[in-house]
């Protein structure tokens, strides 16, 4: 189980949980309760009639191949032929008969069934997706991918295979028993009550696996979510582990990782592997006690007074049904392992879906429509959220980074709420189509003050305006269609250039992206590869280099044509001369929009309007390039470190003898 350290956002919600599949069925189930209705009633009616060969032919025992008369329970005898060749007619019809209804009542339940089943899976996967994108960054900033993963596929599978395989089985168990019940006591009441005298004590066991079982379940879920982040971590940065030579440690992070799942399913197995044979033996006496009653019945008599009499073809219909249940009765136990999967599962699926976003619209938000651009942040404090579904962007893995940037540079100097604030009192203002830096070391917050423009957070005081207005007022897809982004790695999805550089704006139309791409002087390139904007990127791009990638993220930028731009180190991931190539494309784009400009080099920002110097949160200087440059503060020092204004020249004269 997941002890205080590692309890992650799922577990604490997880444990809220209640009734989770009973919160299952009402919430999925009830628009397909007619698949689910269908399905019980075509198994009542394939169970039932299969249990009408044995009684067929302990009815034909007697009364066609020996001396009784022909008889069946509840069927009037009136009914019935009375002489023996009829009777082996009527009792050939009848088996041929059931065994054919049986076959057919069983494809409408299967059918019904899946169809049930599959759907309400279909809508739990869908909505569990819906709401894991609906999520606030602070969310991903402190999620587990591996979990992440875990409940969106292993998760969901075993919600699936219950209601798919364990339902079907429990439900077809039960009207079995029922049904293999009623016939046993009509054919001889007492010798049903041996028969099933083992059932209590069976239901019994099955309810102290359960309770004892639960909580290994829980810790085996728990375990594979942790094996999985840890797999995932280990091949996301596996280029870092080859550099630094550190694959044994990453081996025996994951051997360690392994070994708690290793542990924790033997821990399940041996409890699991107690309860189905004690299962099996039960059903197993059970069929030996009617075997040894029924035999000493016939050979010597009513084994107490008042019992009636047995007739050898009613003893053969009781070890043939005893037969029948004795098999369903052992797989008990497959029906409770899908079951507690299916409960842990469910708390987890739900554990995720009660997550509730906080950065949300407003009742009366606005759309922002007419965006002129006009940017200014008022007075504005900011730290990391510090609760159930709040971050820690400083926690384990992800500290010492910033966790608002795509893999980025921007460290935050903490993130829980408790140990002060990442941005304090941040006030600046961008008139229409000027261009504001941001600069400073690494882990200053620049990244953060750009994300909260896009309000993937809210301030915590203060307030951040787009033409006037506060942009926790207005929608949130109104204020990110007008807001671009290019980030320092380019995000790329496993399709095509063409896809990439649509991604949303999806309706435009192939001259657009071309134009766009020409723009973003990607388009040279694209057109020689061998498909040209037919190209597949692979999965993040990898098909693509850094420069090439960031071109089309560019691209993508200039196809949206928003009003506002942020520019998160868009050229520090690539070499010099694509630098400068970039940065032309970057200038075009930037033209006559309003501009946040976050850089690591400050040879790019040397145009800006205004230039913010950030440090520990806060803007400790501001002013043109060459009033900072001929300062004596942070800004100046930057400079100088950088090797002053030659970087620019040397830039574009690299930039030009490559083309």
């Amino acid at each position: 189980m997941s002890t205080a350290d590692d309890e992650s956002v799922f577990d604490r919600y997880r444990a809220d949980v209640d009734r989770p599949m009973r919160r299952l069925f009402g919430t999925y189930g009830r628009d397909r309760r007619g698949w689910f209705v269908l399905g019980v009633l075509a198994n009542l009616v394939a169970q039932f009639a299969s249990l009408v060969p044995p009684v067929v032919l302990g009815a034909a025992i007697d009364g066609v191949f020996g001396v009784g008369q022909f008889q069946l329970p509840l069927v009037p005898d009136g009914w019935l032929p009375r002489t023996q060749a009829a009777a082996f007619e009527f009792s050939l019809v009848a088996i041929a008969g059931a065994f054919v209804l049986t076959a057919l009542a069983t494809w409408v339940y299967g059918v019904a069934a899946n169809e049930f089943a599959h759907g309400v899976m279909h809508e739990v996967r869908v909505d569990c997706f819906e709401k894991l994108s609906g999520l606030d960054m602070s969310f991903f900033d402190d999620k587990q991918t591996g979990e992440v993963l875990s409940i969106l596929s292993s998760d969901t599978e075993n919600l699936e295979l219950f209601l798919d395989d364990a339902l079907v089985s429990s439900v077809r168990l039960g009207t079995l028993l029922l049904g293999i019940g009623i016939v046993l006591f009509l054919e001889q009441p007492y010798l049903a009550v041996v028969t099933l005298v083992a059932v209590p004590v069976m239901v019994l066991f099955t309810l102290w696996f359960m309770r004892a079982a639960e909580p290994r379940y829980a810790a085996r879920r728990s375990s594979i979510a942790n094996l999985n982040t840890r797999i995932e971590n280990a091949v996301a940065g596996v280029e870092l582990t080859k550099a630094t030579a550190s694959e044994p440690y990453e081996t025996d992070r994951v051997r360690g990782a392994s070994r708690r799942l290793f542990d924790d399913t033997m821990h399940m197995l041996r409890l699991s592997y107690f309860y189905r044979p004690g299962m099996e033996l039960l059903a197993g006496l059970s069929f030996a006690l009617t075997f040894g009653v029924g035999g000493y019945w016939l050979l010597v008599g009513p084994p107490v007074s008042g019992a009636g009499s047995l007739q050898v073809g009613t003893f053969v219909t009781f070890l043939l049904l005893t037969q029948r249940f004795v098999s369903p009765l052992a797989e008990v136990s497959d029906i409770v392992d899908r079951y507690e999967n299916a409960k842990v599962s469910s708390e987890r699926v739900f554990g995720l879906m009660d997550i509730p976003p906080t950065v949300t619209d407003a009742a009366d938000a606005v759309e922002l429509t007419d965006v002129e651009g006009r940017v200014a942040y008022d007075d504005v404090t900011f730290a990391y959220p510090d609760g159930p579904d709040g971050a820690n962007a400083a926690d384990d893995e992800h500290a010492g980074r910033d966790a608002t940037t795509d893999g980025g540079t921007d460290a935050t100097t903490g993130g829980r709420a408790d140990e002060g604030p990442v941005i304090e009192d941040v006030s600046f203002e961008a008139e229409p189509g000027e261009t504001v830096a941001l600069v400073g070391p690494t882990g200053a917050g620049k990244s953060t003050l750009a994300k909260l423009l896009l309000r993937l957070y809210d301030t915590t005081e203060g307030a951040v305006r787009v033409d006037g207005h506060d942009v926790r007022e207005v929608t949130r897809d109104s204020l990110r269609d007008a807001v671009g982004y290019v980030g320092q790695d380019a995000v790329l999805f496993d399709g095509t250039i063409a896809e990439n550089v649509r991604y949303g704006r999806f309706e435009a139309d192939a001259d657009a992206v071309r134009e766009a791409c020409r723009a973003a002087e990607a388009h040279d390139f694209i057109t020689d590869l061998p498909a040209g904007y037919d190209t597949r990127v692979g999965e993040r791009g990898v098909k693509l280099s850094g420069g090439q990638r960031q071109r089309i993220a560019i691209a993508r930028a200039m196809l949206r044509d928003p009003a506002i731009l942020i520019l998160d180190e868009a050229t520090s991931a690539v070499d010099t001369a694509t630098e400068a190539r970039i940065q032309r494309s970057l200038d075009r784009l930037s033209e006559d929009r309003t501009t946040l400009a976050i850089a690591h080099r400050l040879s790019t920002v040397t145009d800006a309007d205004t230039i913010l110097v950030v440090e520990d949160g806060q803007v400790v200087e501001r002013g043109t390039h060459d009033d900072l440059k001929d300062g004596d503060g942070l800004y100046a020092a930057l400079w100088a470190a950088q090797a002053g204004e030659g970087v620019v020249d040397e830039l574009v004269d690299r930039a030009d003898a490559d083309d």
